[in-house]
């Protein structure tokens, strides 16, 4: 069993993760570790708690969507979405239907991992993301960039920890990750129902192995699924107790350290306990409590130094590699859990109520109206996607969730497009895939995602039209 140790507090990787997979209310009974060495309280204590939440944030979110997707998949092993996703999938937020997603938590602790990508037929889109612990984007192969030794396919990669060191045999591509813990997400284009076989054929190829298996050509045992969790992630990380919270963030940083950038920030933290294997001290639990709410009010609305807004939709470069931007980490967490690089699927998303911009209560009637040659720009294709207050699917009688993907909008005669966006159905004069439906009421979100965009959208020269509403 791997210890890892900080300072004089050592705690096992099975420890921790045993720990984090318990209930809120075992969390309460058991802090992480005491630091040995109490400081003096600082004055603003109550903003560092505040700080400390929103660094901590991913961190705590992707281990509770770990914890929820091992009750039925164990670790190490692919779990292969078989249908698009409807209203009713509440695991993780902002679900697309232009793929198909197999997703694996990885345990690099004792040995790597082998990926292997199969052959996929020409033109359709896939992506590999590695993401950290944290949830930044370590690798990313994919179709347009394989980013392997080997030429032609099979891609065969090896994911190795932190502490891995040794020979690897030829022709692995090695993807050297900064935390044990590791959230693989493999995306395959999906062009619609009739496409699911051809999909579910490529996913079964997809390989994951421990690199002893993959070398002796053998089959490891699958370890036991683990006990899941009632709601949504995001929901159970809200409702958590703050002293909880802070005391889960301490025993998973023993597992999945933060990275030498963050030496800064955890300098901070430390002077009120949270630092690997330490406990939150200093603070009363009102105290506690008032900095979490302040950090969990900003979160969902902050905007990053780099984000624009482009005629309403949001968009930033910084997605998926953050750096030292604590606060856009955990917002992007909050809203996108698993959000891929610009270069490889660029997400423009904008925020809206039905009652916007049209007077008291507004119709909840929009319209995009892209103008000749200025459909998104891609080397793949894209799509538009509408989500509820809570940033899952939008339930509604005629089942249309996305348009532009799989069947193409369409043209006007003189090659503009118009795209209804509205709740009710907007009869003949629409064309069939030109109508998304939002929520009778309330907020909601649109994401265009352009897969494989080209140039001119990641760099702003094309700009994605306002929604305007419809009076």
């Amino acid at each position: 069993m791997d210890d890892w140790t900080e300072g004089e507090f050592t705690v096992s990787r099975r420890t921790a993760l045993g720990i984090a997979a318990t209930s809120v209310a075992a969390f309460g009974l058991a802090a992480c570790g005491e630091a040995e060495h109490r400081n003096p309280v600082p004055r603003d204590a109550a903003t560092i708690a505040k700080d400390a939440y929103e660094f901590g944030y991913p961190l705590v979110l992707m281990d509770v969507t770990r914890m929820a997707a091992e009750a039925s998949m164990p670790v190490n092993r692919f779990e292969h979405a078989s249908s698009l996703p409807t209203p009713a999938q509440r695991e993780v937020v902002r679900l697309d239907r232009d793929t198909l997603r197999s997703t694996a938590w990885l345990d690099l602790s004792n040995e790597p991992m082998v990926l292997s990508v199969p052959a996929m037929d020409r033109g359709r889109f896939w992506l590999a993301q590695v993401l950290d612990a944290w949830t930044n984007n370590v690798h990313n192969p994919s179709g347009r960039r394989p980013q392997a030794r080997s030429v032609l396919p099979p891609y065969t990669y090896v994911v190795t920890g932190p502490r891995w060191s040794g020979d690897l045999p030829a022709g692995l591509t090695p993807l050297p990750m900064p935390t044990p813990t590791v959230w693989l997400i493999v995306r395959i284009q999906v062009d619609g129902e009739s496409d699911l076989p051809a999909v579910h054929s490529l996913q079964q190829r997809l390989r994951l192995a421990p690199l002893s298996a993959w070398v002796a050509g053998t089959e490891p045992p699958a370890a036991p699924p683990r006990e899941g969790i009632a709601q949504p992630p995001p929901e159970w990380v809200d409702e958590m107790d703050p002293k909880v919270f802070f005391d889960r963030m301490c025993a998973l940083m023993a597992v999945d350290p933060p990275a030498r950038a963050d030496e800064p920030a955890m300098r901070r933290f430390e002077t009120i306990g949270i630092r690997p294997g330490g406990t939150v001290e200093g603070l009363s639990d009102v105290e506690l409590a008032a900095a979490v709410e302040t950090a969990q009010q900003q979160i969902p609305v902050y905007l990053g130094a780099r984000t624009v807004n482009e005629n309403g939709w949001l968009i930033d470069p910084d997605v998926g590699r953050f750096g030292t931007n604590y606060l856009l980490r955990a917002a992007i967490a909050r809203v996108a859990l698993g959000a891929s690089p610009a270069e490889d699927a660029f997400y423009p998303t904008l925020f809206a109520s039905t009652g916007t911009g049209t007077g008291d209560g507004g119709t909840g009637r929009f319209r995009l109206h892209f103008a000749p040659g200025q459909l998104p720009p891609v080397d793949n294709f894209w799509s538009l996607t509408a989500y509820d207050a809570d940033s899952y699917l939008v339930p509604n009688p005629a089942e249309i969730y996305a348009v532009g993907h799989p069947e193409p909008v369409t043209l006007n005669p003189d090659g503009s497009t118009d795209i209804a966006v509205q709740y009710t159905d907007p009869g003949p004069s629409v064309p069939a895939g030109n109508w998304l439906p939002i929520p009778e009421a309330g907020q909601f979100s649109l994401t265009l995602r352009m897969y494989a965009p080209k140039e001119e959208a990641i760099h702003g020269r094309w700009r994605p039209p306002p929604l305007v509403p419809v009076l």
